[in-house]
């Protein structure tokens, strides 16, 4: 089996080194990857183009609440986890599918890129989006806030709002890491896990810039 071979820090080419996905993202990442060939094909599928329009309806709803999404939503039964005793809530898995496959409707629309990209980690598509944002301090405090939110919807709603400036400049996400994440982001104190991995994703990724250089002492002095 082949390892990957970490480069040495000081050479001129590091190569990234991906997280792997685990098997409800691997199930995300496949439902994604079928419905973006669909969509991205060179006659677009209209079922798959009306698909992308309904599920884009459900960011922020509950699993289940349009029947006809169940082959993009439905999350196989070795797959659900624990269940309520009622069964009046979604598993933490339904959840996570769900609100992945609804953020990625809305990455992919209007777009003729491929929104959805193995490998590509939350941490890593930021860095990408601070380079190339014409505000990249916007960015930086939206990621900040997602990194200190408090609940998992909290983490939707700046998640929703991250993914929009994903869209505007064509930078892809793996869905199905992100659908492994929200899962964990749902268990009670795994939360800081997550954001903690966001930002060491960011933290690797990012490039220097001007706001990064550091202070002298006296800012006032004319370096000349």
């Amino acid at each position: 089996m082949t390892t990957a071979v970490e480069a040495d820090p000081a050479g001129p080419a590091q190569k990234t080194r991906h997280r792997r996905r685990r098997e409800l993202g691997e199930h995300v990442a496949r439902t994604i990857g079928r419905l973006q060939a669909r969509v991205l094909s060179t006659v677009p599928q209209p079922e798959a183009v009306s698909a992308l329009a309904r599920l884009r309806r459900g960011i922020g709803r509950t699993p289940g609440f349009d029947f006809s999404l169940e082959r993009y939503v439905q999350v196989p039964e070795h797959l659900l986890g624990r269940r309520p005793a009622d069964d009046t809530e979604p598993t933490d898995a339904e959840q996570a599918a769900h609100d992945a496959v609804t953020l990625y409707a809305l990455h992919q629309q209007s777009r003729r890129e491929r929104m959805h990209a193995d490998g590509r980690g939350l941490g890593q598509a930021m860095a990408e989006l601070v380079r190339r944002s014409t505000g990249p301090d916007g960015v930086r405090r939206r990621f900040a806030a997602l990194g200190t939110a408090s609940t998992y919807h909290e983490s939707i709603y700046h998640l929703r709002s991250l993914i929009t400036m994903l869209r505007e400049h064509q930078i892809p996400l793996d869905y199905g890491l992100l659908a492994d994440d929200l899962q964990t982001l749902r268990i009670p104190g795994r939360r800081p896990t997550i954001q903690a991995i966001w930002g060491r994703e960011y933290f690797r990724s990012r490039p220097s810039t001007d706001a990064d250089a550091p202070v002298t002492d006296n800012p006032e002095e004319d370096p000349s």
